[in-house]
């Protein structure tokens, strides 16, 4: 595996502390409504637990943004070095305004299934998906997809000249 990173994507200090703050202030504002409704109906007790999950959601978030989102010659890889995607998997890469993917991000197709992961405010994976984005820097992303659109470009103009060179 090369050492060399095309490019990362990554959340800045304080765009962590600000997206993990504003979900466990959530949080923390949902069960104390839950606590303070007094009322005692299942209604209380769904808000508490939405609060707790709202809680734990911004853990997740914390532990996840200290990852980074990195583009070898071989692929998409995880900071931890989980492969997202490998360079062949790839089909296409999406920024459009309309498309499924993370704010500030972009979209990733992949030839087959590669499973589910999810990393809060980074990257998530499902099927043949992959989003790439969340509470990182926009710059950082679309230099990532531009150089991730170059090299499928160039995979397939050197597809095309070995067709073209077989066909003599």
């Amino acid at each position: 595996m090369s050492a060399e990173i095309l490019a990362n994507v990554a959340a800045s200090q304080g765009r962590r502390v600000f997206g993990v703050g504003v979900l466990a202030g959530l949080g923390l504002l949902l069960v104390r409504m839950g606590i303070a409704g007094g009322g005692g109906s299942w209604l209380d007790g769904l808000v508490i637990v939405m609060g707790v999950a709202a809680l734990a959601a911004s853990w997740l978030m914390y532990r996840a943004t200290a990852h980074r989102v990195e583009l070898r010659e071989e692929g998409l890889f995880d900071s931890d070095g989980t492969c997202l995607a490998a360079m062949e998997d790839i089909v296409s890469v999406d920024r459009g305004t309309f498309a499924f993917k993370p704010s500030n991000g972009f979209l990733v197709r992949t030839q087959r299934s590669l499973g589910r992961m999810w990393k809060p405010g980074l990257y998530w994976r499902l099927g043949n998906r992959i989003g790439v984005g969340g509470i990182t820097r926009a710059a950082e992303a679309k230099l990532m997809a531009d150089i991730l659109t170059v090299k499928l470009a160039e995979r397939a103009a050197d597809a095309e000249a070995a067709k073209g060179g077989q066909d003599d």
